[in-house]
């Protein structure tokens, strides 16, 4: 099999007294989708902001595509320019912004004189939109993000990692609170990111919803990990008995 194009070794983090993350092994492949599953307090948040390079990492090890990164030097901006993108559940947009602005906010292209070059962003931003098929309001790179459904400001955010070509996409509770069909555009665009090669790493609650995109399953419970599963071995159904197992067991 390939090199895994994010793993982490023997990772730990620890907020004063209280030893949040313990021990973590974990792999992730180009083209596979990851749900992150566990209770409130299980550690998948801290994990993710680790990955994400929002806090430090205190002891262990990253690899992105096989090449160690030192968590000394390791921050937002460094997992960005590894090809590591974070949408969070609230898509971290500007509501009075428009749809293009929204994508290069931060990362503007620039022409050859340096400065901004709005031409090369709108052209971007609507060939984008097509490839996501925005429709209706969605589909004006200039409306508003305040216009745009739950649905299509989770595409924009998944959008803006394929346009600054992510190679993992971390995305967190990204359907809470939507609607069946806003939902149902989530995940094909979450399917999308499997067809180009991407890495997504899915937290998420739904279990209707991992099971329908995810290729494996990741369990937390108090900081660790404690069990794994392969979507190509379970049913639905066996899948949430084994998740009532673990918590039978102690494990959840």
């Amino acid at each position: 099999m390939d090199l895994p194009v994010l793993e982490l070794n023997g990772l730990n983090k620890w907020f004063g007294p209280v030893h949040a993350l313990k021990d973590i092994h974990f792999s992730l492949h180009s083209g596979e989708v990851c749900a992150l599953l566990g209770d409130n307090g299980a550690g998948k948040s801290t994990l993710i902001k680790l990955i994400a390079g929002a806090e430090h990492i205190d002891h262990g090890e990253l690899r992105i595509s096989g090449n160690q990164v030192p968590a000394s030097r390791y921050s937002v901006q460094q997992a960005r320019r590894l090809g590591i993108e974070t949408v969070y559940q609230s898509g971290s947009l500007g509501e009075q912004q428009s749809v293009w602005r929204n994508l290069f906010v931060g990362r503007h292209l620039r022409n050859r004189f340096g400065f901004i070059d709005h031409r090369e962003e709108r052209r971007r931003a609507a060939r984008l939109l097509k490839t996501l098929d925005f429709r209706g309001v969605g589909a004006n790179i200039e409306a508003p993000v305040s216009l745009l459904s739950g649905g299509e400001r989770q595409g924009l955010a998944i959008g803006r990692a394929m346009l600054f070509d992510a190679r993992v996409v971390i995305l967190d509770e990204p359907t809470t609170a939507l609607s069946v069909g806003e939902v149902e555009k989530v995940l094909s665009f979450v399917e999308q990111l499997r067809e180009q090669g991407r890495a997504c790493l899915l937290i998420t609650h739904n279990m209707n919803d991992a099971y329908r995109v995810a290729d494996r399953f990741v369990v937390m419970d108090r900081g660790k990990i404690v069990a794994q599963y392969r979507k190509s071995a379970m049913t639905r159904s066996s899948l949430q008995q084994a998740l009532l197992d673990a918590v039978g067991q102690g494990a959840l």
